[in-house]
């Protein structure tokens, strides 16, 4: 009998979202994190004691060298994604790469069809799509309960934003284009799977309205993006980045390509956190309360009160970050490299939400015009949409 392939994974970037790689690590199952590099030195200490036997290499350009590595997760700051990842396929990795897949269309684009032509699995981190609160919520509109979606609304309440978003290299434009972008691409990306379309046309407004009053650090003082309860309100807090170029809130309408419409709404100085969506259809609405661990979904079939919807699911909690998403991503990107299985997420749907982001925030800041979204050649979503064969 033929010895089983072990597959070895390389991280690049070993601190921060890098703990999302830890759900692959399953020696039992035939694949180890073999190799890891990170420009924090704390951070490849902490992941040497965690994986002491895994190789650290001074760069990631290094590591992509290693060819007893098969396949690498690419956790590293956003503007840093469409490098590293055509970098990697062109080694013939195949690629986690987490949201967004880049900060502009034209490096989603190029990092597609570098996909496409080394023939390397592509794979983003849109851990959204596992979420158990989402999946609920598309199983009823794929029923059909509701009829046909012609409206959905996302409000997004980012109530960790100055913590997460205005301490750190997030705060500007040249680094992640914006937090409709950087934080909006997920939401954008589950609208689009749960109404069935992606976005033409977008016109977007946004400000600056808060953080840009908040104390600063010096340029000497390194970010420390820690969530902490108690830093709140935002203008009685200090420490915050000395160059804040980005909207801390976010309002777009998307015109799709069905015909239905959307909008997204994103506030990061809101003291509470939750993404709450609702889509109506021709026979109904959902909504979730809670986005994830325990949380709800009601559905409204019938005309009444908001207080009184006519079926209520209500899902219990589940093992693993992000509500469980992180652990099932992480499986089906395993799944989908060794045996083709096709996951939830797509390289297609990817772009398009990266593209809805950044076309939002271009019409935001030139007159809240409204802009189209540039389609993509019919021959790359095809390979794509056929599972990379």
């Amino acid at each position: 009998m033929a010895e089983k392939k072990t597959y070895k994974i390389g991280l690049i970037g070993t601190g921060g979202r890098a703990y999302v790689a830890d759900n692959a690590h399953k020696p039992e199952n035939g694949f180890i994190i073999y190799a890891g590099t990170d420009i924090n030195p704390e951070a490849n200490r902490k992941f040497k004691e965690k994986y002491p036997d895994a190789i650290i290499y001074d760069d990631y350009k290094t590591l992509l060298t290693d060819k007893d590595i098969d396949m690498v997760f690419i956790t590293t700051p956003d503007f840093l994604h469409e490098e590293m990842a055509v970098a990697a396929l062109e080694s013939g990795k195949h690629i986690y790469l987490e949201k967004p897949m880049a900060i502009t269309i034209e490096g989603c684009d190029r990092i597609l069809k570098t996909a496409m032509r080394t023939k390397s699995k592509l794979y983003i981190g849109h851990n959204m799509r596992y979420f158990p609160v989402v999946l609920k919520m598309k199983e009823v509109i794929d029923s059909g309960m509701i009829g046909d979606i012609q409206c959905g609304w996302c409000r997004h309440f980012v109530g960790y934003g100055g913590d997460a978003y205005f301490r750190d290299w997030h705060s500007e434009q040249k680094n992640t284009c914006g937090l409709l972008l950087q934080k909006g691409a997920h939401d954008i990306d589950v609208m689009h799977w749960l109404m069935g379309s992606y976005t033409k046309r977008v016109v977007g407004m946004g400000m600056l309205s808060v953080y840009d009053k908040c104390a600063r650090r010096d340029d000497s003082t390194p970010g420390c993006a820690v969530w902490n309860i108690e830093q709140y309100p935002p203008l009685e807090q200090s420490g915050f980045s000395p160059v804040i170029d980005v909207e801390d809130h976010n309002m777009v309408m998307m015109q799709l390509e069905n015909g239905a419409q959307m909008t997204y709404m994103q506030c990061h100085y809101t003291p509470d956190a939750e993404r709450n969506y609702t889509f109506i259809g021709t026979k109904g609405r959902i909504e979730n309360i809670g986005d994830y661990d325990n949380c709800y979904v009601h559905v409204w079939t019938r005309r009444g009160p908001r207080e009184t919807p006519d079926i209520i699911y209500h899902l219990k909690p589940k093992a693993g970050s992000h509500g469980g998403a992180d652990p099932d991503i992480v499986d089906a990107f395993l799944a989908f490299v060794t045996a083709g299985k096709k996951p939830n997420v797509s390289p297609i749907a990817a772009r398009n939400s990266v593209a809805a982001g950044v076309m939002g925030h271009y019409s935001m800041r030139n007159g809240n015009m409204p802009q189209e979204i540039p389609p993509m050649p019919q021959d790359v979503i095809d390979y794509f949409e056929n599972g990379q064969q």
